[in-house]
């Protein structure tokens, strides 16, 4: 039945959301020319100025100097794009999103079991569509219980409907009363209602199968949650919960089958247990000694440090001071105190940094907030930038086909009225997308 439910929301939207870009695509003609007044197309560089850049098909054939005509630049017919007031840089990539909730405290707890699946399926391709506008092209989402994400990417790679190009990790994973525990805050005699019993694991045994299982659900990579969370609805802390025999499974399995490991994690010894076993990316990773800087170095993982949580909490408590359990507002308040210190620590020493919002946690479309708090906390416009495109590429195994505008990736393109590389706020007012060569916004 949920799955008949679903497949029928996808078939609805479909319908009523998607004519319009679709009919886009059908007429895109064979050669598009994109003419930029400046261009960023390998962030970390310099701009390269007046540019253009031929598409054909959908991808980057590719980029000239100069601002070319179709007949200067040798085509019998092609579509001009006229950026040349505009700085147009590539789509950007959010490493870290939940894009089947846009809620938080007590009111995403009610909608765990208030919302059909079906329901979350049109909450899923609204907020892909809040986050296509905003510039970002290419998402890595990092947690869904019901399987709705990984059929809106499905959905958007087959053409059913528009949306960013989606990295998906199933349901996360964690011990028993862990992060990813849903029955955590209900009654007891809920649990073996909302317990999925396919995330949770307890000893290497257990924490196998439980990436098997999200391997047999077709994920792309695999999210496992090594410490508590801000929003686990248990007073339980932000330390480690989990041990390094079960971490190890998790990894070591998570190898076998070809997949990544991003993991959640707030306290340094969960950060270290994490490191050690050889994961790919520490998610917000909100305390850090200096073991845990020398672990980034000497295994090379990336540090996604989820800054704009802060905006959704502190937004939320200004509507509701009681929008959140008494447990989790002790962990918010904490959170909101000591954010962007790791990312100051981390920074200096050359840690590689890519780009995460949690949106969801904070808002959908409003991802580009991030680049503020990131650039506040110590980082330059530049390197930013680099985090949402370059390193957040390489992250998420895209290099070949984003993150960069080269010859032969996707032409996926945003532009700005202004400068990003020294006023980074203007990257909230994205003023043009495109997506494998079709117009989103302009």
């Amino acid at each position: 039945m949920r799955r008949t439910a679903l497949a029928l929301a996808f078939i609805v939207l479909a319908a009523t959301t998607v004519s319009s870009p679709s009919s886009a695509q059908a007429a895109t003609p064979r050669v598009v020319l994109v003419q930029a007044g400046q261009l960023l197309d390998r962030p970390g560089r310099p701009a390269r100025g007046a540019s253009t850049i031929v598409i054909r098909d959908g991808r980057i054939a590719e980029v000239r100097d100069g601002h070319l005509d179709a007949a200067t630049a040798g085509f019998d017919a092609a579509e001009i794009i006229d950026l040349r007031d505009r700085y147009v840089l590539p789509g950007l990539i959010d490493s870290h999103v939940h894009l089947t909730s846009d809620t938080g405290g007590v009111a995403a707890q009610l909608e765990q079991v208030q919302l059909e699946p079906a329901a979350k399926a049109y909450d899923a391709l609204v907020n892909a569509h809040k986050t296509l506008s905003a510039g970002f092209t290419t998402v890595r989402n990092l947690g869904d219980r019901d399987g709705v994400t990984l059929a809106l990417r499905d959905a958007v790679r087959a053409g059913k409907v528009v949306g960013p190009n989606i990295v998906d990790a199933g349901a996360s994973i964690s011990t028993t009363s862990g992060h990813m525990d849903g029955a955590l805050g209900f009654r007891d005699d809920l649990r073996e209602a909302l317990d999925r019993h396919d995330n949770l694991c307890d000893g290497p045994d257990a924490c196998r199968r439980a990436v098997r299982l999200q391997v047999a659900r077709g994920v792309d990579l695999i999210k496992i949650a090594t410490t508590g969370g801000v929003n686990s609805r248990i007073g339980a802390g932000l330390g480690q919960q989990m041990f390094e025999d079960e971490a190890a499974a998790i990894v070591q399995t998570a190898r076998q089958y070809g997949k990544k490991v991003a993991v959640h994690a707030h306290g340094a010894d969960g950060v270290k247990l994490a490191l050690k076993a050889g994961v790919d990316s520490i998610e917000h990773g909100t305390v850090l000694d200096d073991e845990c800087v020398a672990l980034f170095l000497k295994t090379g993982a990336y540090y996604v440090p989820t800054l704009s949580t802060v905006n959704g909490y502190l937004e939320r408590l200004a509507a509701d001071p009681d929008a959140y359990s008494p447990a989790v507002r002790a962990k918010v308040d904490w959170r909101i105190k000591v954010t962007g210190e790791s990312l100051q620590k981390l920074v200096p020493r050359g840690v590689k940094i890519a780009f995460g919002t949690d949106a969801g946690v904070s808002k959908h479309g409003r991802n580009a907030d991030e680049f503020e708090l990131m650039v506040r906390f110590g980082m330059t416009p530049s390197q930013a930038l680099v985090a949402a495109t370059v390193n957040a590429a390489d992250l998420l195994g895209l290099s070949a086909e984003v993150g960069t505008i080269e010859p032969g990736k996707r032409a996926d393109l945003v532009a700005v009225s202004g400068d990003p590389l020294s006023d980074v706020t203007v990257l909230k007012r994205v003023s043009f997308v495109m997506k494998d060569g079709v117009i989103f916004r302009h």
